[in-house]
């Protein structure tokens, strides 16, 4: 995995922690490294609660309880998969927060769409949104990017409170 900046990791622990919220993830795309940054940093554990790695379409539909019919009408890599993907996990988990990463990360396409291609979605008190990611480089690269991009967005809402 390529480095990623650890300040960003600690600056969301310490904003989840000031407000006594927590954060679960569900990830595909990033198989468990958003999870990991969490986890690294000490004292993660008042404020990340877990994740789900929900590689294969159907744990996202029969573990996080991603609706059959939104998978079918707009595909994995949609934003509104990334929006139910955040909201399911934070459901499941009972965290405060869901941080959800569905994309390709290549090398070859997926559902139509090239590698590079990822949407963040966050669920939150005030309801779920994803983001759309256009990222360049090579697997390991769009991981890595991919984390820093949730992690970022996750600052921003939480710095909206």
């Amino acid at each position: 995995m390529d480095e990623v900046d650890p300040e960003p990791t600690v600056r969301v622990h310490e904003l989840l922690q000031l407000r006594g919220e927590t954060v679960a993830t569900a990830e595909s795309l990033t198989g468990g490294q958003l999870a990991a940054l969490l986890t690294a940093v000490p004292g993660a554990s008042r404020s990340y609660v877990g994740g789900v790695v929900s590689y294969a379409t159907s744990v996202k539909i029969e573990v996080l309880g991603v609706p059959a019919e939104l998978v079918e009408s707009h595909g994995v890599i949609s934003a509104p998969c990334a929006s139910a993907m955040a909201a399911r996990v934070a459901a499941v988990t009972g965290a405060v927060w869901g941080l959800a990463t569905t994309g390709v990360a290549g090398p070859d396409p997926q559902e139509g769409h090239p590698p590079g291609t990822v949407y963040v979605g966050i669920a939150g008190p005030e309801g779920p949104t994803a983001v759309r990611l256009e990222l360049s480089g090579e697997r390991a690269e769009i991981q890595a990017a991919t984390c820093r991009e949730a992690l970022g967005l996750l600052t921003g809402q939480l710095g909206k409170r």
